[in-house]
C-alpha cells in the first residue's frame, strides 16, 4: 500500500491501536495459511446457509497462481486477505477474508481500499465483486463502500449472488485535482 498525503491517509495506518499493519503479496508457500485463515473467516456462514461458502472449499494452490492475493499481517501475524483477479476492464474482487478475532477492527474496510489502489496501479477503473444475498452484513459494508449492486444472479446450488461494482473515475481525478488546485 502506498502512504498518501493527509487528505488520504493510508488504511492501514488509520487505527494506531491495532499494531503494526503491513500488507504484502501472497506466494504459493503461503496456501495454508490463505486456506486456513479463508476458512476461519467463513465459518460463521455455514450455519446461514447449511453448507459451506465456496471460498471454504476453493483450491488455494491454484488461486495464488492465477490471482493477486495479498495478506495483511498485524505485528506479524497473517489476520487478513483479498484476493483480486484483474480483467481487462476491471478488477474483481474474488475474497476478501477477516480472522473472526480481528473481524470489526477495520482491516476488511482497509483491504477494499488497498483493493481500489491496485486497481488504479493497473490503470482500471472499476473494482467489482459478488456475494451471497443472505451475507447482509457484506452488503452494508460493501454499500457503506461506495458499491452498488448490479444485478442479482439465482444459483441452483449457491443461492442469489449478489453483483457490485464502484467505479474509480470521479475518485481517481478527485485526487489529481486536489493536488494541481492552489
Amino acid at each position: 500500500m502506498r502512504n498518501s498525503d493527509s487528505a488520504h491517509p493510508d488504511p492501514l495506518q488509520a487505527s494506531e491501536d491495532a499494531g503494526h499493519k503491513t500488507v504484502r503479496r501472497a506466494t504459493i508457500a503461503d496456501a495454508v495459511t490463505v486456506r486456513e485463515l479463508t476458512r476461519a473467516a467463513y465459518a460463521k456462514w455455514v450455519p446461514i446457509l447449511g453448507r459451506e461458502p465456496r471460498p471454504m472449499t476453493a483450491d488455494y494452490d491454484a488461486a495464488l497462481r492465477e490471482h493477486l492475493v495479498d495478506l495483511l499481517r498485524v505485528d506479524g501475524e497473517a489476520v487478513a486477505l483479498i484476493e483480486m483477479a484483474p480483467k481487462p476492464d476491471h478488477l474483481l474482487i474474488v475474497n476478501v477474508a477477516v480472522v473472526p478475532a480481528q473481524q470489526g477492527k477495520g482491516h476488511g474496510r482497509a483491504l477494499m481500499a488497498h483493493a481500489e489502489e491496485v486497481a488504479r496501479s493497473l490503470n482500471l477503473r472499476e473494482v467489482r465483486l459478488y456475494t451471497n444475498a443472505l451475507f447482509a452484513e457484506n452488503l452494508r459494508l460493501y454499500s457503506r463502500l461506495g458499491y452498488r449492486v448490479d444485478r442479482e444472479e439465482q444459483h441452483p446450488q449457491f443461492g442469489v449472488a449478489v453483483h457490485m461494482s464502484k467505479r474509480l473515475d470521479a475518485i481517481a481525478d478527485e485526487h489529481s485535482n486536489s493536488r494541481t488546485s492552489p
